[in-house]
């Protein structure tokens, strides 16, 4: 078994990742801005470390074998982080370092799929050993994006956009795998089971939530819009996964989502 490291510990990734890293008998440093709260657990060690000045990291990756990245902040400071985790693991002598990263970062023009893609490519030229897994959207990233909108009586549906929103907990599987395999480089893509329209996302999490809400098309201006209108962020040839979004949202109570 490995000592492994996880970035984002507290995370919607992170923390089924840390789960199923824990059940395969690995031990595992989970490292966040606020401490894990499942630290009762047997081989799991608890890192309070800020990767946007990187205090207290290399006491943080001391005997760790393989780190798997997962933290992420959209706002911005993704690629300095990066850069910080990448330092403290040559210097650690890290074996191993796996990329969570999204499908469609070369393709897609916007400023956080141009960072994840650019965080791609230090990993790649950092001469550690390394796995790059890319992904379509989280089901719970589509939930949450439903919601914020749903705030409002009239709800912004971008038109002639497709989504393959993926179970988190099947990506935290396949980065288990990954992480304690060989570095295998940029590994074939993982997509949710089918491609639904947008609109079709909206309507069936108003109707888990029981609400109603007048949906409002708007078309996404610019080469990014053109890009998504094209397609640029699916793996149809990598549909792999198996949990379908009705499925996810049949889980979640209604109350969770009219919160």
């Amino acid at each position: 078994m490995a000592t492994i490291l996880v970035t984002g510990g507290t995370g919607t990734l992170g923390r089924p990742l840390i789960d199923r890293l824990l059940d395969d008998g690995h031990d595992v440093h989970a490292l966040s801005r606020r401490p894990h709260t499942g630290t009762g657990r047997p081989r799991l060690h608890s890192h309070a470390v800020d990767l946007r000045d990187g205090t207290g990291l290399p006491a943080a990756l001391a005997g760790v074998d393989t780190v798997v990245h997962c933290a992420s902040a959209p706002a911005g400071g993704d690629l300095e982080a990066a850069g910080r985790l990448v330092e403290a693991a040559q210097a650690a002598a890290v074996r191993h370092l796996v990329y969570i990263s999204i499908v469609g970062v070369d393709r897609v023009p916007i400023r956080y799929y141009r960072t994840k893609l650019a965080v791609e490519q230090l990993i790649e030229n950092s001469g550690l050993g390394w796995t790059v897994l890319r992904t379509t959207q989280f089901h719970d990233l589509v939930l949450q994006m439903v919601k914020a909108g749903a705030r409002s009586p009239l709800l912004p549906v971008p038109t002639g956009v497709r989504v393959q929103p993926v179970e988190v907990r099947e990506v935290a599987d396949r980065l288990a795998e990954l992480a304690a395999g060989e570095p295998a480089g940029r590994v074939t893509d993982l997509g949710g089971p089918e491609v639904l329209t947008a609109r079709e996302l909206v309507r069936a999490t108003l109707a888990a939530g029981g609400r109603r809400r007048l949906l409002l098309p708007v078309w996404l201006p610019g080469s990014a819009g053109a890009a998504l209108r094209r397609g640029g962020n699916l793996a149809p040839e990598h549909a792999d996964g198996r949990r379908t979004y009705a499925e996810f949202l049949t889980e979640r109570s209604g109350e969770a989502l009219r919160a």
